[in-house]
């Protein structure tokens, strides 16, 4: 039971470091468009990269697909910037995004968290070091970064809220200057990490 506690502790830890800020950034692109009231909408976002990330982590996990660390290093900040253009150009109907703009996004939202699952097994198989059963560490490190996950979208859909509803700041004036700062923040991230 202590194993299980520390997966969940160190899954949390891993999606929630500042230092390891990538995920967080992510979670705040693809959230920037949405209000507080929207929060169906964002949750199947949110469950839509969990199937993308979860189906990854298992796999590269148990050593069946294997991607070198450099490549996923570039790739992640890659998908930042492509959810924050996706921000700037999406047309929205009264505050909420159009159908089909909604299905692309589920769509691409799953294809980047396959994406980020590889970036949070490289992480999880340094921890295991030379456990035997790995299918209890990895259901327990998932948990751990789905609750770090709710909550990170928790606090950014809270902001958006004090800043849209409080500070009468227009939702798209707010999604341009969090779009944009997280875009600047990513572009920098991708030089850092540039493989080509």
């Amino acid at each position: 039971m202590l194993d299980f506690q520390l997966y969940i502790t160190e899954g949390f830890r891993h999606i929630s470091d500042l230092g390891a800020y990538d995920h967080i950034l992510f979670l705040t692109a693809l959230c920037a468009i949405y209000q507080f009231s929207e929060w169906k909408k964002v949750l199947i976002l949110v469950t839509a990269f969990t199937i993308g990330h979860s189906v990854t982590l298992a796999l590269a996990t148990l050593k069946i697909v294997f991607f070198p660390t450099e490549v996923i290093e570039f790739l992640i900040p890659v998908t930042i910037i492509i959810t924050c253009l996706f921000n700037f150009f999406s047309k929205t109907d009264s505050g909420n995004m159009q159908n089909q703009s909604m299905s692309y996004r589920y769509v691409t939202t799953a294809i980047f968290g396959l994406i980020h699952g590889l970036g949070f097994s490289n992480f999880l198989r340094s921890m295991l070091g030379k456990e035997e059963s790995i299918v209890t560490p990895l259901l327990a490190f998932n948990i751990g970064l789905e609750i770090g996950q709710l909550l990170i979208v928790l606090v950014i859909l809270l902001l958006s809220g004090i800043m849209t509803n409080f500070l009468r700041v227009k939702q798209r004036e707010w999604t341009l200057v969090l779009s944009g700062t997280v875009l600047g923040i990513s572009i920098t991230l991708v030089q850092k990490t540039w493989i080509f």
